[in-house]
């Protein structure tokens, strides 16, 4: 199992992963076209120090997380998704994953890390609140943060 930056041929491993479970697992009518960024990681995750990032298990992706540049010192916490079988502490991809983008943040400069997320993914609640990850209202996300409609719950740390 390997973290590492996404490279040339794992979008369509990347969108694999993430729109079964979001459709799938969640019900969320999505598809990967409503995901442009998806189909552009370098364009969209790679302005300025942000980054995405895929955990590669044997050539398969089975977990994926982004740091979107904000400006100002912020940064924005996007698609982070860990394939069922690879969930858990046994495995502690997830754990892996925000660590590798928490100490990308801090060797940037960046001094927070902001995210949003859905009321029903309430494991990644707790996952978020264990790591540090602090609940805030709508109004005191930066202007500059791509919020989904989807997004009912944000979160901020400070790096």
């Amino acid at each position: 199992m390997t973290i590492r930056p996404a490279g040339a041929g794992d979008e369509a491993g990347i969108i694999e992963l993430i729109v079964p479970i979001q459709s799938g697992e969640f019900g969320f009518s999505i598809t990967a076209a409503d995901q442009p960024d998806l189909g552009d990681i370098d364009g969209f995750y790679r302005q300025g120090p942000g980054e995405f990032w895929v955990a590669d298990d044997g050539g398969r992706i089975v977990g994926t997380i982004a740091l979107k540049d904000l400006g100002d010192g912020q940064g924005a916490l996007r698609k982070m998704f860990v394939a069922a079988s690879h969930r858990g502490a046994t495995h502690g991809i997830a754990q892996q994953l925000l660590d590798t983008l928490l100490s990308h943040a801090t060797a940037k400069g960046f001094s927070a890390v902001l995210l949003g997320t859905t009321d029903r993914f309430l494991a990644a609640h707790r996952f978020y609140e264990k790591n540090g990850f602090e609940l805030i209202d709508a109004g005191d996300l930066s202007a500059a943060f791509p919020r989904m409609a989807l997004d009912t719950r944000f979160y901020r740390r400070t790096v």
